[in-house]
């Protein structure tokens, strides 16, 4: 049996007896769904409008066909991940990544004191960004960043793909200013906009602090034993790869030549239009990904590379990320499935009946628990929020839970389980740049999670009194 699940529980395989499974649910679940209606440009569901409607059971033709139909709901986050794929590997090819992580890393081994302070210091940067303008599919652009230069500290893959992905899941599932979870569930809801963000505020720092510390405490260890990491075999041949020796400086006379340099602003300067246009202009998918295409062609430029090396950048870097673009398409049929079949609805319309008769903490933690099962199908936050705010909204009000609380229920419960379950995209586009399977990385990832979970619990007690 070890041998078995050992060949054929890889990450594509397990989506896709997911995507059976569900498959085979909408022949036992009961098909039903909510009326919705359109308003500025969003479907909402009614609420106390649920209705059995007649089954539509998905066969093995509709199995098959919801990964196309994936490919094709999932086109401009694709797109977006082929255009990384091209950019970092363009980078990567001019020298200026490894000649700055070297850099970084002569450092940190001048300064051993000051190296404490990295973990925490990018997580919070990172957890700040989920905050302040949601920034999720983003991180995937940061990781095989991150990866060298946590390895040339002495830390591991795991680390250097936690930094910004976890970092950036912990602010996004605790914001306080968040548009595409705060902003639109508030609208919802029809609080003024942004309200309550004195708590959030609380709440985002208490859980980037506790996150921060649980992978500052992981990375110390694993420096001080690298044979403890996840990631030990393969951090040894990456390290070969990158010519990364621990603690010891190989090479002083390594320099930034004006063409790294060039190469480095054009960077840091299509992060800075990117982050200006995102929260100026709420850009999503297309235009980030039209920045990184110009950013690309910038970097062959300015680093130098001859028309026909970046050419071959840009196609090499595209093709690494196929599988990645596969795990996406896989999770999405999951959701399409359950829609197709009309059991979404279903599901949510039997948790949401069973929270009339519980005290109010102990209903606002039930919503949080019901988020989080929901999370499975709909691992988007916006997405989320526009199916189940205008049912769990009047559902609080008849319990007596705040709307502030209910809103913070949806955010934790859509926020903490998104690192652990396989229909969350770039959760799995993240362990896929990384190389970490995906059930050795929710096996180590479960302590972490309870301690998510509980906290959750915890800090939905207050808003009871406050809000």
């Amino acid at each position: 049996m070890k041998k078995f699940l050992s060949k054929f529980c890889n990450t594509y395989f397990l989506i896709f007896c997911i995507m059976l499974g569900v498959t085979a649910l909408t022949w036992v679940i009961p098909a039903g769904e909510y009326e919705r209606i359109e308003q500025d440009g969003r479907t909402y569901a009614v609420a106390g409008s649920y209705h059995k409607v007649e089954a539509t059971p998905q066969g093995l033709g509709q199995a098959l066909q919801a990964p196309i139909q994936g490919f094709h709901q999932c086109a401009e986050i694709i797109a977006f991940i082929l255009v990384v794929g091209a950019l970092f590997t363009a980078i990567e090819r001019t020298g200026a990544v490894s000649t700055l992580v070297k850099k970084v890393s002569f450092y940190f081994a001048k300064h051993p004191k000051h190296r404490i302070f990295f973990i925490p210091t990018c997580m919070f940067l990172f957890s700040l960004c989920g905050a302040v303008f949601g920034m999720e599919e983003e991180t995937l652009i940061f990781i095989p960043i991150f990866i060298p230069l946590s390895l040339s500290l002495g830390y591991d893959t795991l680390i250097g793909m936690a930094i910004p992905f976890i970092g950036a899941f912990t602010g996004f599932s605790s914001a306080f200013v968040n548009p595409f979870t705060v902003g639109i569930a508030q609208t919802i809801a029809q609080l003024p906009m942004y309200s309550g963000w004195q708590y959030r505020v609380v709440v985002w720092f208490i859980f980037t602090s506790v996150v921060a510390a649980f992978f500052t405490w992981y990375g110390e260890k694993i420096r001080k034993h690298p044979s403890k990491s996840l990631t030990c075999k393969m951090d040894i041949v990456r390290r070969a790869e990158l010519n990364i020796v621990n603690d010891v400086v190989v090479d002083e006379t390594f320099r930034l030549t004006r063409a790294h340099k060039m190469v480095l602003f054009s960077f840091a300067a299509g992060m800075g239009v990117l982050f200006y246009g995102i929260i100026k202009y709420q850009w999503y998918m297309t235009e980030i990904a039209a920045v990184f295409l110009g950013v690309t062609i910038a970097v062959g430029y300015f680093g130098k590379l001859k028309l026909d090396e970046t050419t071959d950048a840009i196609l090499a870097g595209a093709q690494s990320m196929i599988g990645v673009c596969i795990l996406m398409a896989l999770a999405r049929s999951i959701v399409i499935i359950a829609t197709q079949g009309h059991i979404l609805d279903s599901v949510l319309h039997v948790m949401t009946q069973s929270l009339g008769n519980l005290h109010p903490i102990l209903a606002s933690q039930a919503m949080f628990f019901i988020q989080t099962i929901l999370n499975f199908f709909i691992a988007s936050g916006s997405g989320q929020a526009v199916l189940t705010m205008p049912i769990m909204i009047p559902l609080g009000d008849l319990v007596n839970v705040s709307r502030q609380a209910v809103i913070l229920a949806y955010q934790f419960g859509e926020g903490w389980g998104n690192p652990i379950i396989p229909t969350a995209p770039v959760t799995m586009g993240a362990l896929a740049l990384a190389g970490i399977t995906y059930t050795a990385w929710v096996k180590w990832f479960l302590k972490l999670e309870v301690i998510l979970i509980v906290l959750s619990l915890l800090l939905l007690i207050p808003p009871y009194f406050i809000w």
